[in-house]
């Protein structure tokens, strides 16, 4: 069975909401909708207080290419245009919106007929994508219609879609396919469409059988789509790991995936594709995976942008007790929150409860040179150097070797026998020599 050739490793799956069905998240009274919750510029406000909107009204604009239009997710009048933390702590600039009622614009088709059929032109798909404001959803957030627009003298020979879901306890990719199977096979070939090209492979881990099995049988009636098992490994959901098991090409370092003729989408971003493009539907909502061992009910959330998460936690039984850290996303590329009192964001998979053993760092004892950091990196890297280098703020050292090309999948951290932070220091390295780069230009 496929897999990408260079090291990754098997954390315990933990997945405790599988087969849980979607439940839709209640509506609060008040929400923070972010202006900037995406690679890219952040948007400019459009809307001023005492303005009335409904559900799928633009109240930010993109602000340039590399940038994403963001959309009411509730109906009712802005209190004010303020700043909000964010998942990283940092503070956001953002549209809070007292609720009333839950009106929705009149262009939204709300039928849940599924339509196959779409007659649009290149340009006018990518048009409607970028309208819609749609994003990666498996976590790097990079607007969707840059991806769908490869820069001149560059042609895609193939779309790669990623149902991997390779993160421990995150089933929100998972029970989508299992959900709303057919329409992200219409959401392929609507891209397939826009990219031009005639093959498309969905690239699912074997520990999702029935989401091959379901997709599988679908996909006979769709010309041009394969679907991949894959071994379970991690981080295959990373682009370069995930193109490298499909078609065995390697991305150059530095390089994007268009180099390689791939383009990668996320199984998420497949969908909101097909409502944006079908439905007329902006995206102001996506699911969401509450869990942890003993979360009192795991399960997969439809939550609308800007519902604080404590909301949510709160529907699904509230924080278990004995918990120690709560991370946004997964164990091993989430990160650590402050609080709850949190917005939903674009790239907000999930909400893991981590007991008070799992969250205690263990003590740091010295490199015993064992190499396993190295033999486990999919990008080919020394994190065991970059770490010493980061340490002594060596800075063009790390450049030289390749600091950036680093996914910050954590599997060095993961398999280090001596409780080295080994992610922490490099991504510590990462961001200054990524500003120095910058600098440079």
């Amino acid at each position: 069975m496929k897999t990408f050739r260079m090291g990754g490793i098997h954390p315990k799956e933990n997945k405790f909401s599988a087969g849980k069905k979607i439940r839709t998240a209640e509506i609060p009274k008040q929400v923070a909708i972010p202006l900037s919750h995406y690679v890219g510029s952040p948007s400019e406000s459009v809307v001023k207080k005492g303005d009335m909107v409904k559900v799928g009204q633009m109240i930010g604009k993109a602000n340039g290419f590399i940038s994403a239009n963001v959309h009411s997710s509730v109906s009712g009048k802005v209190n004010k245009i303020d700043v909000q933390l964010d998942a990283s702590g940092y503070k956001r600039p953002a549209v809070f919106i007292d609720v009333e009622g839950d009106e929705w614009i009149e262009t939204i088709d709300r039928s849940t007929d599924i339509k196959r059929e779409c007659n649009l032109s290149k340009e006018e798909i990518i048009k409607k994508i970028q309208d819609a404001g749609i994003v990666g959803l498996g976590g790097a957030t990079f607007p969707a219609h840059v991806k769908l627009s490869p820069p001149p003298g560059k042609k895609a020979e193939i779309l790669i879609i990623n149902a991997v879901e390779c993160e421990s306890y995150l089933t929100c990719d998972h029970q989508l396919m299992l959900e709303k199977g057919e329409e992200i096979l219409v959401g392929v070939t609507i891209i397939m469409k826009a990219l031009g090209v005639s093959k498309a492979v969905v690239g699912i881990e074997n520990n999702k059988k029935d989401a091959i099995e379901h997709l599988t049988e679908l996909a006979k009636s769709f010309t041009g789509i394969e679907v991949m098992p894959l071994k379970v490994r991690y981080p295959q959901g990373g682009e370069k790991q995930l193109i490298d098991a499909v078609i065995r090409r390697q991305v150059p370092s530095g390089r994007i995936p268009i180099e390689v003729g791939a383009v990668v989408q996320n199984v998420g971003t497949t969908y909101a594709i097909y409502e944006a493009v079908q439905k007329n539907k902006p995206m102001f909502e996506r699911i969401l995976t509450v869990t942890g061992k003993d979360a009192p009910n795991p399960g997969n959330y439809l939550v609308r942008l800007g519902v604080y998460l404590q909301n949510v936690v709160d529907q699904a039984g509230g924080v278990p007790a004995g918990t120690g850290k709560i991370v946004g996303g997964g164990p091993m590329m989430g990160r650590s929150l402050m609080n709850l009192s949190v917005p939903m964001a674009k790239g907000s998979a999930g909400v893991l409860f981590m007991k008070d053993e799992e969250s205690v760092r263990k003590p740091i004892k010295n490199c015993i040179r064992c190499a396993k950091c190295v033999s486990v990196c999919p990008m080919g890297l020394e994190p065991y150097l970059l770490m010493t280098q980061s340490e002594r703020n060596m800075w063009p050292e790390m450049e030289g070797n390749r600091v950036m090309d680093c996914i910050e999948c954590g599997s060095c951290s993961y398999t280090c026998p001596s409780n080295r932070p080994l992610l922490d220091y490099i991504r510590f390295g990462k961001t200054t020599v990524g500003g120095i780069i910058r600098s440079r230009k």
